[in-house]
């Protein structure tokens, strides 16, 4: 006799639910929000969901039709945050622009999107002049903090009372697009990535979880990581889902600022890349005694490397640093580097070792890594290939963008671009970017290790590694090294220090002293502009002084 096998209920995954849930569950629990000029609004669950109802029915109300973009200009703050549940509810696609782009690259993504409405801060309503006309006919709502709406566009809170009860608001399919964020372009043409109501619930609950990010109902959350990149790590779902308080910076992103945040509203849980926490960190170091009740936060890091030395330092002082590893294309969750409690056991330096990597994947993405003749490699925790990946919030590819289709392969797994090791515990160690490791001599010199270790140097802020053209070796790395205020360094104290990790051909042939290593728009160091800068280096002779 055959088993009876139950039937599950065909319940779809979709934002509505979590939009729902804050009313019904966590209707009193607090969001934030700082304004322009540093006043904090203060606004319950119950009141967001209201209003992202009404955002809905007003966007329905406006004509917009299924699948159509609602791009958002904007910082962190509660109307944000009424956008990522609002356009999603009225079967829109939340398309995030990216602020910190230049107006070119922000004008080419919401003309290739096709956003139909551009909801907009009026303090970046001067950016917007910069690319509005390039977009096709669209509509332009603007969120006012106390500035004028200027004449042809409309103001946000009108907009929003437009709407009227009689406008019932679709059916949502799990596999209709709820979010849309464009890559940044550093090797190409932005490309766009639309993520589905199902792959983002699926992306908020394994966030959520204890050994993931481990967010609850007592955790006050602040997202430094902006909500226009890659929907600010999944973390304002994850987060009111489980019914955390929100604190939203607004623009004010500076050190101070942030820290005034995470003492006066008690920030339990934080995130943001790590050039953002090197500022906090030097900040802290001026007075510790003063930031003492921050013991505790914890914080997770992405978007590049950390040194170890940071992440060491912050522990110290009692802020838990979690090394995090993702893409737009991957929602952009991938791994987390939580450390197995075997591991732990081994003493320090085997813990913040393990603390420094990318970590080991998340519940349902899957990892394998390829040498360059396409072979896959072992998990022996030396063989280094391209890093690839596969999983439920992870894409199958750009929106109208053909060209990129060989990103993918035939079985689904994604090319990441990204150079890793990977051990025997399923722990990443990414060495560099495929377009960024130097080959010297035939053999691979990580650019990412070479730079954790020279941050690790107490005379060094901030330190970038570039590959150059050698004449013998094919190519050298060159260090481009600033430093902290009042502090110098030599080529041989900088050799001296590196000796104990790396062997003397793997050392930086040169160094040159920088004011500042140039980002991109989401922090990230921005290694071909240090290579255009320095393409015409001559090896071996003292240039330091002409930079």
């Amino acid at each position: 006799m055959a088993d009876t096998v139950a039937t599950m209920m065909d319940y779809p995954l979709t934002l509505n639910h979590l939009l729902t849930r804050m009313k019904e569950v966590y209707p009193i629990q607090e969001v934030v929000s700082q304004r322009p000029d540093k006043s904090n609004t203060r606004q319950t669950y119950a009141n967001i969901h209201d209003r992202a109802q009404k955002l809905a029915r007003a966007l329905l109300k406006a004509g917009v039709g299924k699948g159509d973009r609602v791009a958002t200009l904007a910082w962190n703050h509660g109307s944000h945050l009424e956008c990522y549940y609002g356009i999603p509810a009225a079967g829109c696609v939340m398309h995030t622009l990216n602020l910190r782009l230049s107006p070119t690259d922000i004008g080419y993504i919401a003309a290739h999107a096709d956003d139909k409405i551009i909801i907009v801060d009026d303090v970046l309503l001067p950016l917007y002049d910069q690319f509005k006309d390039n977009i096709p006919a669209h509509r332009t709502i603007v969120i006012p903090f106390g500035g004028r709406v200027p004449d042809g566009m409309e103001n946000y809170e009108e907009f929003i009372e437009t709407c009227t009860d009689d406008i019932v608001l679709p059916e949502i399919a799990e596999t209709d697009g709820c979010a849309m964020c464009y890559t940044s372009g550093t090797t190409g043409d932005p490309k766009g990535v639309i993520y589905s109501h199902r792959s983002m619930v699926l992306h908020s609950m394994i966030g959520a979880t204890p050994d993931v990010l481990g967010l609850s109902n007592t955790d006050c959350v602040l997202p430094v990581v902006p909500m226009f990149h890659a929907n600010a790590w999944g973390i304002p779902y994850a987060g009111t889902m489980v019914g955390a308080k929100f604190v939203f910076p607004g623009p004010h992103l500076d050190p101070e600022s942030l820290l005034t945040q995470f003492m006066t509203e008690k920030v339990s849980f934080s995130g943001g890349v790590p050039t953002v926490w090197l500022g906090i960190l030097q900040t802290i170091e001026k007075d510790p005694a003063k930031y003492e009740a921050l013991r505790g936060l914890r914080t997770a890091v992405g978007g590049s490397a950390a040194p170890p030395a940071v992440i060491r330092r912050f522990q110290e002082l009692g802020i838990t640093v979690l090394h995090a590893w993702g893409m737009t294309e991957m929602s952009p969750l991938g791994t987390v580097a939580q450390v197995k409690p075997h591991l732990a056991e081994k003493g320090d330096d085997v813990y913040f070792s393990y603390r420094a990597r990318q970590g080991y994947a998340t519940p349902f993405v899957d990892l394998r890594h390829r040498d360059s003749d396409g072979q896959i490699l072992p998990w022996d925790g030396k063989s280094m290939g391209e890093l690839e990946v596969r999983g439920p919030w992870i894409a199958s590819s750009y929106h109208n963008y053909p060209e990129a289709a060989d990103r993918w392969s035939n079985d689904g797994w994604f090319r990441t671009g990204d150079i890793v090791t990977m051990d025997d515990e399923g722990y990443v160690q990414i060495t560099d970017r495929s377009k960024d490791v130097i080959k010297s001599g035939g053999e691979w010199i990580s650019s990412v290790d070479l730079e954790n270790a020279i941050m690790g140097h107490p005379a060094v802020a901030e330190a970038a590694v570039i590959a150059l053209y050698h004449p013998k070796w094919d190519e050298r790395p060159l260090a481009c090294i600033v430093l902290k205020d009042g502090e110098a360094l030599t080529k041989t104290e900088l050799d001296a220090h590196l000796l104990d990790e790396f062997a003397k051909w793997q050392l930086p042939d040169d160094i040159v002293f920088i004011d500042e290593v140039p980002k991109t728009s989401t922090g990230k160091f921005q290694k071909l502009a240090l290579r255009k800068q320095f393409e015409d280096w001559q090896w071996g002779k003292d240039q330091r002084m002409a930079i």
